[in-house]
């Protein structure tokens, strides 16, 4: 119950009621409001201000997510590199190594794809920094998936290389008979005339003069696939097969120093030279054959000869005198 209060009248001597006044009763009311309010407002001004105490675990939150910040800037510094390097081997590959080995170069289209269809980063949005961790598995994707691409290039690469290699070794490419044990090259490639009967005939092949026994050496990399006499006019003789459609024969041979189906590389010893056969003289009859083809032996004897010794032997070869065989 409030409290009734009193004043004095001197005039009436006597005690009257005091009697609150509506007009101040509301502007009380009105500036206790105000002050409510701007004590609220006060209060908020200071919450909004004054850095708010975190918890161990909001602390260990926010450091982990300054590291992650930290690691996914490291990481796209790291990928800026990887993509320089990729960049210089795709170069290298489309216009070196494929111009080298004649293969298509890898279009730009094909290196650079990206991924279509469905939304493949949907589970990574929503989040504080999905900007950030999406463009950056996006990155990574195109990266791996360029590295996918120039790995299976450079495998094809190693095995055009690993072909070119094989058919470097295999063409017949040096001479059977070595410049310093011949006594001359008796006919080249050409009409010749015959020793036998004397007229102009095609010598499919090169005659090599040696002295009997002089070691006659397999031109390139193969398989022996004939040794023996059974060849007219041939006498002894060797036949290679070299693949990739070479085949070398060398005819005329004192005696075989290998065997049918025995696997020769460039420079060994096959034979040795003799005058078995439609022969006049020792020498070595020695012959290629391309896709069963005869061709002329002396474009096959880059190997070994100096630009000098090949204009030596082109001359000779081109001499239309007589034949040995």
């Amino acid at each position: 119950m409030s409290k009734v209060k009193y004043y004095y009248d001197s005039e009436t001597l006597s005690y009257k009621k005091i009697e609150g006044r509506k007009g101040r009763r509301i502007g009380i009311i009105f500036l206790s409001i105000l002050g409510s309010f701007l004590a609220g407002f006060l209060l908020l001004v200071l919450y909004l201000n004054i850095p708010q105490i975190e918890t161990p675990k909001e602390k260990a939150l926010k450091r982990e997510l300054q590291n992650m910040q930290l690691q996914y800037g490291l990481l796209n510094k790291k990928m800026d590199q990887i993509q320089e390097v990729l960049a210089n081997v795709e170069d290298r590959d489309n216009n070196i190594y494929r111009m080298y080995f004649e293969a298509n170069p890898i279009p730009e289209e094909q290196r650079r794809a990206g991924f279509g269809g469905i939304n493949r980063y949907r589970n990574l949005e929503g989040f504080d920094n999905s900007k950030l961790i999406i463009e950056t598995n996006k990155r990574m994707d195109i990266l791996t998936k360029q590295i996918v691409v120039q790995s299976k290039s450079l495998d094809e690469i190693a095995e055009l290389a690993r072909e070119k290699e094989e058919l470097l070794s295999a063409v017949p490419a040096i001479q059977p008979v070595k410049n310093e044990d011949l006594s001359r090259i008796a006919s080249g490639y050409g009409w010749r005339t015959d020793p036998f009967t004397k007229v102009r005939k095609f010598h499919y092949g090169m005659d090599f003069t040696a002295p009997r026994g002089t070691p006659i050496y397999a031109t390139g990399n193969g398989r022996v696939k004939r040794a023996d006499n059974r060849s007219t006019g041939y006498g002894n003789h060797i036949r290679i097969d070299h693949g990739y459609g070479y085949t070398s024969l060398y005819a005329h041979l004192h005696k075989y120093n290998v065997r049918v189906g025995q696997r020769v590389l460039r420079g060994d010893v096959i034979g040795y030279v003799g005058s078995t056969g439609r022969s006049q003289a020792p020498h070595l009859h020695y012959e290629i054959f391309k896709d069963e083809r005869r061709i002329n032996p002396i474009n096959f004897y880059y190997g070994h000869l100096s630009p000098e010794e090949f204009d030596e032997v082109l001359k000779k070869a081109q001499q239309e005198n007589q034949s040995l065989d």
